[in-house]
């Protein structure tokens, strides 16, 4: 990851105007999702939706990806190629990863729905925007890295369900990937984690499954699963520290 730097109040008010747009391809891409929709349809609109937008994929400048989306189904978590013969089907679970890199900036999003959701799926993607949410509020200057990884543990924990271990949130802005990292657990003690300062922007993942936290890596050398085959998923926002709280720019 690139080091972390501040962002200034104009830089901010940038990655914001791309996040906006980033919140307005996600929102179409979440209402495409269906029985019968393939993962390369998803990322078919994506990329229509991006040019539309004026903006680049984030993930097409990552080395050696070829997509603007990841899509993963059931137990896929990250990172998964948006294939044309992955389709979807009645009761699956569908997680979808999005960026956009506009005037110089990059913004960063994921969203997981359900096809028809049983209610325990339906109760288990909740579980996850909750945490979410619980994660971005502890976004806040004078606080640690630490306590956005306390807050989404401690909705997952309750929940009986497991964090990933694998994988981080992490810093944003012209680098897709920046620092600091921001686990989806407590990791260390409190005072050794990266202070929340004003001007960062982060990346906050929530990555969670409901067997155990190991993941394997696929034979296509992307997708990322989990390796006891129970279903995962992943909402992720990009927020940015402000002198009146956290501020999320990628919000529909």
């Amino acid at each position: 990851m690139n080091s972390f730097s501040a962002k200034t109040p104009r830089e901010i008010e940038t990655m914001a105007e791309g996040g906006k747009k980033l919140a307005r391809i996600k929102k179409e891409l979440k209402g495409k999702v269906a029985e019968g929709v393939s993962a390369h349809d998803i990322e078919v609109l994506a990329s229509k939706l991006i040019k539309k937008e004026g903006a680049e994929a984030s993930f097409k400048m990552v080395p050696g990806y070829r997509w603007a989306t990841c899509v993963n189904v059931n137990e896929g978590l990250v990172h998964g190629i948006p294939k044309k013969d992955t389709v979807f089907k009645k009761g699956d679970l569908i997680s979808v990863d999005v960026g956009l890199y506009f005037k110089g900036f990059h913004t960063d999003t994921s969203f997981s729905v359900g096809v028809a959701p049983s209610p325990s799926v339906g109760n288990f993607l909740r579980i996850g925007e909750g945490a979410l949410k619980k994660a971005i509020s502890a976004a806040k200057a004078g606080g640690r890295i630490y306590d956005i990884s306390q807050a989404m543990e401690k909705v997952i924990l309750a929940n009986k369900l497991s964090a990933v271990k694998a994988l981080v949130g992490h810093g944003i802005g012209r680098a897709l990937h920046e620092e600091p990292r921001i686990p989806c657990f407590r990791l260390g003690e409190r005072n050794d984690s990266p202070e929340i300062v004003e001007g960062m922007v982060l990346a906050i993942e929530v990555m969670y499954a409901q067997g155990e936290s190991d993941v394997v890596l696929d034979s296509d050398g992307w997708t990322i699963s989990m390796r006891d085959g129970k279903i995962s998923a992943l909402f992720e926002e990009t927020v940015a520290v402000t002198s009146r709280g956290p501020l999320v720019l990628t919000k529909d």
